[in-house]
C-alpha cells in the first residue's frame, strides 16, 4: 500500500461536479499530512479536457463507451480492478447519488473499511466526519489498509481544488463485466418560475415557518431585498413550494450573496446545496442547529420574533 488519495471525479452532462474539486482540496491536506500525491481518477469517453482543471499531481483517465454516462455497474467494475492493483491510501467519493451508488458497494466488494459524511481532515490526516444530521463531530483514524471515504461539502471550497494548468493525464485499461444497467435518457425538470441558481439574495425556508401562510413573510422580505424564496426539502414535500425553489443535494445548488436560511436546521443534504453562498445568516431558534456551523452570522430566536423587524429595518433604509 503507498500514500496516496485517490479522487473519485464525478461528472454530468460534460461539467466537473463543485464537490469534485471539494475533494481535490481536501485530499491535498490528506495528501500533506501521510505524505501521498493527489491522484484523480476520472472515467469517461471521449472526456480527457474534464481533467483540464483538476488540482492534482496526475489524473488516471479510463476510456471506454460505457463510460460516458454513469452507471454504478461500470464504475464499481473499472474501480475495483484499479483500486485492487494500486492500493492507494485513501479513495474519496462525495457523499452523492453517484459517490454512494458506488461507495458501499466497492468497499463490501474489495473487504476495505468505509468512513461516511467526511468534512475536512487534520494536519495529521485524521478524518472529521458528520453524524446525527451534523450535530455531533466524530474523529477516525486512516485504517491499516485502504480507506474508502464519503465527503459531504462545507470544509474545503471548490475554487481549492481547481488549477488554472492542466495536470499529468495518465491513461489506463479498465475491464468491465457484463453491464446491467443503462442511461436512456436525462429527464429535465419543468422551467421554473424563478432560477435560484442565479439570484444573488435568497431567502430560504424551512420546518421553522410553521405554515404554507407563513411563507409571504418569507416572500415580502425577499422582494424588497430584491431577492427570491428558496427551501429545504421538508417544504417542497408538503408541496408548499415547486421542487424548482428546493436547495441542497437533490435540489439547486445556488451561490448568492446573501444566504438568510430562516428556520432551516442545516442538515448536510442542504447544507451542500448552498454553503458556497458568499454571506449566510442563519435565524434558529435551537442553539444546536447544524445551520449556525456554516453561517457567518446567526440569530438563537424564533424566525417569527424577528422577521418583522427585519421588514421594517429594510424598508426604512430603502
Amino acid at each position: 500500500m503507498n500514500q496516496n488519495v485517490f479522487v473519485i471525479v464525478e461528472h454530468l452532462q460534460g461539467q466537473v461536479t463543485d464537490i469534485s474539486y471539494v475533494m481535490l482540496a481536501a485530499a491535498r491536506d490528506l495528501a500533506q499530512g501521510i505524505g501521498g500525491d493527489v491522484v484523480a481518477v476520472l472515467l469517461g469517453h471521449n472526456a480527457q479536457d474534464l481533467a483540464n482543471t483538476l488540482a492534482a499531481d496526475r489524473v488516471l483517465y479510463g476510456d471506454d463507451p460505457a463510460l460516458a454516462e454513469f452507471t454504478a455497474d461500470a464504475y464499481q467494475d473499472a474501480l475495483s480492478e484499479l483500486i485492487g492493483a494500486e492500493e492507494p491510501r485513501a479513495v474519496l467519493f462525495g457523499s452523492t447519488t453517484i459517490g454512494t451508488d458506488v461507495a458501499g458497494v466497492l468497499a463490501a466488494r474489495l473487504g476495505l473499511p468505509m468512513v461516511s459524511s467526511c468534512i475536512k481532515f487534520s494536519e495529521t490526516g485524521v478524518i472529521v466526519s458528520q453524524i446525527c444530521g451534523g450535530k455531533i463531530m466524530a474523529e477516525s483514524d486512516l485504517g491499516d489498509t485502504t480507506t474508502v471515504i464519503t465527503m459531504i461539502p462545507g470544509g474545503y471550497k471548490p475554487e481549492g481544488g481547481q488549477s488554472d494548468g492542466p495536470p499529468e493525464v495518465t491513461p489506463i485499461e479498465v475491464s468491465l463485466g457484463e453491464l446491467k444497467v443503462t442511461l436512456k435518457a436525462y429527464v429535465e425538470p419543468e422551467t421554473a418560475d424563478v432560477d435560484i441558481t442565479k439570484e444573488g439574495v435568497l431567502i430560504s425556508v424551512g420546518r421553522g415557518i410553521q405554515t404554507e401562510d407563513n411563507i409571504e413573510l418569507a416572500e415580502e422580505l425577499a422582494e424588497l431585498l430584491g431577492g427570491a424564496v428558496c427551501a429545504s426539502r421538508p417544504i417542497v414535500d408538503q408541496g408548499w413550494l415547486p421542487i424548482s425553489r428546493m436547495v441542497g443535494k437533490s435540489g439547486n445548488q445556488v451561490k448568492p450573496k446573501l444566504y438568510l436560511a430562516l428556520g432551516v436546521s442545516g442538515a448536510p443534504e442542504h447544507v451542500e446545496g448552498m454553503v458556497d453562498a458568499e454571506t449566510i445568516v442563519a435565524v434558529n431558534i435551537d442553539p444546536n442547529a447544524p445551520i449556525f456551523d456554516v453561517a457567518k452570522y446567526g440569530a438563537e430566536v424564533d424566525l417569527f420574533d424577528l422577521i418583522d423587524y427585519l421588514i421594517e429595518a429594510v424598508e426604512e433604509a430603502a
